[in-house]
């Protein structure tokens, strides 16, 4: 397990917190995720919380930009969002087409109303945060 050095703008603090009380919890939990997930990579020494585009996002070195967000005008879920340009979602819709829905070659949907896929959305959140090092492998290593 590597040890991981986490960096966390105010912003990003600011943003988990502006959140509506009923929405705070899922997205904590999702950040757990990804901070569980970079903390268990070998691959992965440093994380940078942060801003992008107003949603908190997370960043290596040696990854893609992840980030997350809720948004009021689908108030009924939220979402992971990768970079558009990317193999990612293609990759991820290819593998996990049975247990996620996807927007676009853009994110993944998550239904506030339902318990978080822990261990498809690990493979998916490690996957981003290692792209640079997995871009060239079938189905990024999946």
């Amino acid at each position: 397990m590597a040890n991981l050095q986490v960096s966390t703008h105010p912003e990003f603090e600011t943003k988990m917190l502006a959140y509506p009380e009923d929405i705070r919890p899922k997205m904590q939990a999702l950040r757990n995720l990804v901070l569980d997930t970079a903390r268990a990579s070998e691959k992965i020494s440093r994380l940078e919380e942060t801003l992008k585009w107003g949603e908190p996002s997370f960043v290596t070195p040696q990854g893609s930009t992840l980030r997350m967000d809720w948004k009021a005008k689908f108030p009924n879920r939220y979402a992971l969002y990768f970079q558009c340009t990317s193999k990612l979602v293609h990759t991820f819709r290819l593998v996990f087409s049975k247990t996620f829905a996807f927007e676009g070659n853009r994110a993944i949907l998550l239904p506030l109303d339902a318990e978080l896929p822990a261990e498809e959305l690990k493979a998916c959140i490690h996957t981003t945060l290692t792209y640079h090092k997995v871009k060239h492998l079938p189905t990024l290593g999946l």
